[in-house]
């Protein structure tokens, strides 16, 4: 199909992204897991049932993103997210040919049901036998968060995951329906539908700090965490905007939502959409710099709780800024006519350490 003729507008990201030292061995390793649920491919992919053949795989660039999303992390936590990512994306992409190219509603909506057995493990309960390398990874998946990490952390991130998955469902309905979401409705739906739910849980990982539960549930932390998840998000639907609405027909895109709302062109849709994005990260700062203070100042907290707090918001910035180096030059997202790094200079990456 012919692509439109666009100019992506360049996101502010005033943030070094950060490089994991262990990088060199998630690199080595970066094929295993993929080819060991089914993922990658076995020669042809229709004979097997993979998601992605290795030039497909390779184009994602996911041990990159990575190593630099949580660049402090433990090797141990470094491979629980990679294969978290990985089967992220696995599931997008194994949705999108199976499902929303085929506008199979019914089958979805199956497939999804069965993926919530998975998703809401009790220990010693039975689940069906996994039939293909979706069911498979998140099988595997469960075995190591039930195995490595803490209680919470494993409901936070199988409650993300179960909103995810069925995010997916709404927006093959949206696609089937031809309805366009509204702008405020999708601005939340998104957190849902890029698993953005996952990040705070990753950014613990990577830091070994929390946010500290007396400030946790307050309405500067809570917007904190919405600007966060939004920013990501959001900054996605821009660069993948070609390969999502081109490519696969999707209407769930903040552009489309944008195109439709304002009455604009698609160009003018993608500057209001950088608007907006760049509107999120401001936010983020402010609430950081100005808001969160007085919060910390009223809940008293002590030494530790405040170093916490600070390598947490530390990490979330890294977060962002690894994501948008990812973006910026993964071949999954290169626009027609040439790399997308040509078009938005990566972050300054540098080694920690």
């Amino acid at each position: 199909m012919t692509r439109q003729t666009i100019e992506l507008p360049q996101l502010r990201m005033p943030y070094p992204a950060h490089v994991n030292s262990h990088f060199p061995a998630l690199r080595e390793e970066n094929e295993t897991w993929a080819r060991r649920m089914g993922m990658l491919d076995c020669g042809a992919l229709s004979a097997c049932g993979a998601i992605w053949d290795t030039s497909q795989f390779h184009a994602m660039a996911v041990d990159r993103l990575t190593a630099w999303t949580v660049p402090d992390a433990s090797l141990a936590d470094l491979r629980l997210v990679h294969r978290l990512m990985l089967w992220t994306l696995a599931w997008d992409d194994h949705f999108a040919f199976k499902f929303k190219r085929t506008g199979d509603l019914p089958g979805a909506r199956a497939f999804t049901a069965r993926l919530h057995f998975f998703l809401s493990p009790v220990p010693g309960a039975e689940v069906p036998d996994p039939v293909n390398s979706v069911e498979k990874g998140l099988v595997d998946l469960q075995y190591d968060l039930l195995r490595s990490t803490p209680a919470h952390m494993r409901q936070e991130l199988n409650r993300a995951l179960r909103r995810y998955v069925d995010a997916g469902v709404q927006e093959l309905v949206n696609n089937l329906a031809g309805r366009v979401p509204d702008l405020i409705e999708y601005a939340l739906f998104r957190r849902e539908s890029f698993a953005a739910y996952t990040a705070p849980c990753f950014v613990e990982l990577s830091t070994g700090a929390a946010i500290p539960e007396s400030i946790r549930r307050t309405r500067t932390v809570s917007a904190l965490f919405d600007a966060f998840m939004d920013h990501m998000g959001l900054a996605n639907d821009i660069v993948s905007y070609q390969r999502e609405v081109d490519d696969e027909h999707d209407v769930n895109n903040l552009v489309v939502v944008l195109k439709a709302s304002l009455g604009v062109s698609v160009q003018e849709a993608l500057y209001a959409a950088a608007d907006l994005v760049d509107a999120r990260l401001r936010y983020f700062e402010h609430l950081a710099q100005t808001e969160l203070p007085p919060v910390v100042r009223q809940a008293g907290l002590n030494p530790g709780e405040r170093a916490d707090l600070e390598a947490w918001l530390k990490g979330a910035l890294g977060f962002l800024a690894g994501l948008y180096a990812w973006y910026t030059s993964a071949r999954r997202y290169a626009p027609e006519g040439g790399p997308l790094a040509e078009r938005h200079p990566t972050a300054e990456v540098v080694p920690v350490g």
